[in-house]
């Protein structure tokens, strides 16, 4: 119910900015019925094409950036050498370094999820060594007192700590993900919302329908990423 009056609050909202500049933003029902006209035809293909590359991206980001992450937080060695890497690399903005990767990469979608690989991974690295090193020394004692197996202690111990940390920062790095993939999307390609959006820029009904479908894949990868931590992190 709370998601329906967000949706509807959300209509309600749109119709009365609508009326406000009706030249520039069309009625929410007019884009609805462009949207359902369009999506079977031509909208579908640039959907699953930016679909692919998010989720692609994430899963890539999602692997070893937790890896990375737990490898940082247990090993001080790993910790000293690679953390002064990382903070050099993050605050680089990484749409500057979208003609590096097509030059070296290509015009195809390894360009794309490479470029949302290196906006994703860092928070992750950095939130999952942080939620490890948050551990209590104590928990570690008793996992060594216990003879707990690796597998056991990150089951038990490691796994739940991090997960929370997991989720906040897939929930905070889709939307950036998202911004920069329509960017990259602008650029040397056919497929894909950005480049849909781009070329209807002039055709104001194309336009919002493309706008729509990038905000409904990123609203289906927020219920995903929900539903995720409603069912592996129940004590939340």
């Amino acid at each position: 119910m709370k998601r329906l009056y967000g949706l509807v609050s959300f209509i309600v909202f749109w119709y009365l900015i609508s009326l406000i500049t009706k030249v520039v933003i069309p009625y929410p029902h007019d884009v609805i019925k462009s949207f359902i006209t369009l999506y079977p035809k031509e909208l579908h293909i640039h959907t699953l094409a930016s679909s692919r590359r998010l989720i692609i991206g994430l899963v890539i980001s999602v692997v070893l950036g937790v890896h990375l992450g737990i490898w940082l937080g247990l090993s001080k060695k790993a910790e000293a050498l690679l953390q002064p890497i990382i903070y050099i690399l993050y605050p680089i903005p990484k749409a500057a370094l979208l003609p590096i990767f097509i030059i070296l990469f290509g015009i195809g979608d390894l360009t794309k999820i490479i470029l949302i690989v290196i906006i994703v991974i860092f928070p992750i690295i950095i939130n999952i060594k942080d939620a490890i090193q948050a551990i209590p020394n104590e928990y570690f004692y008793v996992a060594k007192s216990h003879n707990l197996s690796r597998s056991q202690m990150y089951k038990d111990m490691l796994i739940p700590a991090i997960l929370p940390k997991l989720f906040t920062t897939l929930r905070i790095s889709i939307g950036i993900a998202i911004a920069v993939l329509y960017l990259s999307e602008n650029f040397a390609t056919f497929e894909g919302l950005g480049y849909y959006i781009t070329i209807y820029m002039t055709n104001k009904l194309k336009l919002f329908c493309g706008i729509l479908a990038l905000s409904l894949v990123g609203y289906i990868l927020f219920l995903i990423v929900e539903f995720l931590e409603k069912k592996l992190c129940k004590w939340v």
